[in-house]
């Protein structure tokens, strides 16, 4: 559904707020509170409606509720206390009060990118040790490979709110090849031993068979390690190193108590509630990983937990993470490197990010303003990564 007021459109399926045809910068909350008041435009809302609604029930301060209205009023360009938009109605509310046109968005094609018109190619090829790794290929230009991550799902993650605004991007201007590690999303599940040896067998499997000469990496969170592994071996065949979130050292090759402590936490949470938005142990889980995310993205989150693979091998897939090192390897690398770290990352500390780029020869680090270990469409660092990745990967 399309709403369109004053110069604005707001497309609620694509979660795209847009101002004469250019995009408008808008975190992910702010834009689930300006779709709740615009659909609720008819009556004043009142506080109570508002955190049922967009906070899913949970406690919020007046304060915080006052911010995201004026953060929705700067966003249609209603702020400097003339409420032409969005009205406050003392001891009662706030009402929506522009005038609003609303009709139908026309449809992109099934499992297709906006101006893309065709879907993304799921294939299969084998490792080394004889397990089955499903990859992805879409878009066209040059060639794109993302080290897997934690957790993958390619179609869970192709619709995901969470992560396909990420991809969708990246595939916009690359043949963005992506893949499920072993042991999760459409990869052989039955695994009996997972090493950081058999994560980068994958990587390499996939390597190989999409049979790419040239090609640029982006390392995300336990992304980053294979990455830099196959950076450091090949060279000759890497063209740009992109590393976001990243670490070289799992939590027990840190040297930190305290960092074997919160690995252990994160096993702990994984063991309760797998997978259950609604299991008090996932919601914290999923408030490390995505702090500032919305009910709808923090559901999405819960949910690729449950459908990529199960509590138990979460846990041995994280504990294989915790004893990674590869920091003996970064001087190697020979290939232009990009460090990209959130400042309030909760899940990997910004310290992990300064390593690989003081380590890295040549390596720039760029830290984002963002408590998000995944990055959400629409908060301030969104466009400041992209913008520095694609700048990066056409230099």
């Amino acid at each position: 559904m399309l709403f369109s007021f004053k110069d604005f459109a707001l497309d609620r399926e694509r979660r795209e707020l847009r101002a004469a045809g250019a995009i408008v910068p808008i975190e992910p909350q702010v834009f689930d509170l300006l779709v709740y008041l615009i659909q609720n435009r008819d009556r004043v809302v009142s506080k109570d409606d508002l955190i049922a609604s967009v906070w899913g029930g949970r406690v919020v301060s007046d304060s915080t509720l006052d911010s995201r209205i004026n953060a929705v009023r700067k966003a249609i360009g209603d702020s400097g206390g003339q409420q032409e938009l969005v009205r406050t109605i003392p001891r009662k509310g706030v009402r929506f009060v522009g005038s609003v046109q609303q009709h139908r968005a026309q449809p992109e094609p099934a499992g297709g990118l906006p101006g893309f018109g065709y879907k993304q190619k799921i294939s299969f090829c084998r490792a080394t040790d004889n397990i089955n790794i499903a990859y992805a290929e879409v878009g066209s230009g040059p060639a794109l490979i993302k080290a897997a991550n934690w957790l993958t799902h390619l179609e869970y993650d192709w619709e995901s709110p969470v992560w396909a605004p990420l991809l969708q991007r990246l595939a916009a201007s690359n043949h963005l090849i992506r893949y499920d590690t072993r042991g999760t999303g459409l990869s052989d599940r039955e695994v009996t031993k997972f090493s950081f040896e058999g994560f980068t067998r994958d990587f390499e499997s996939v390597v190989e068979a999409v049979n790419a000469d040239r090609f640029a990496i982006l390392g995300i969170s336990q992304g980053a390690a294979v990455s830099i592994h196959y950076a450091a071996a090949h060279p000759e065949r890497v063209t740009k190193l992109v590393l976001y979130g990243g670490y070289a050292q799992g939590r027990n090759k840190r040297g930190s108590p305290d960092e074997i402590e919160k690995g252990n936490l994160f096993l702990s949470l994984m063991q309760h509630g797998w997978g259950d938005e609604h299991s008090a142990f996932m919601r914290a889980f999923s408030s490390l990983f995505i702090p500032n995310g919305t009910p709808e993205q923090n559901k999405w989150f819960a949910d690729l937990q449950k459908m990529t693979t199960t509590a138990e091998k979460a846990q041995r897939i994280r504990m294989a993470w915790h004893d990674i090192d590869v920091a003996h390897l970064l001087p190697e690398i020979k290939v232009p490197t990009l460090v990209l770290h959130a400042r309030h990352d909760n899940v990997v500390p910004l310290e992990q990010g300064r390593l690989l780029a003081a380590s890295i020869p040549n390596a720039r680090l760029v830290t984002l303003e963002s408590d998000n270990h995944v990055l959400l469409a629409g908060e301030p660092a969104w466009e400041n990564f992209h913008e520095e990745v694609e700048g990066f990967l056409r230099g």
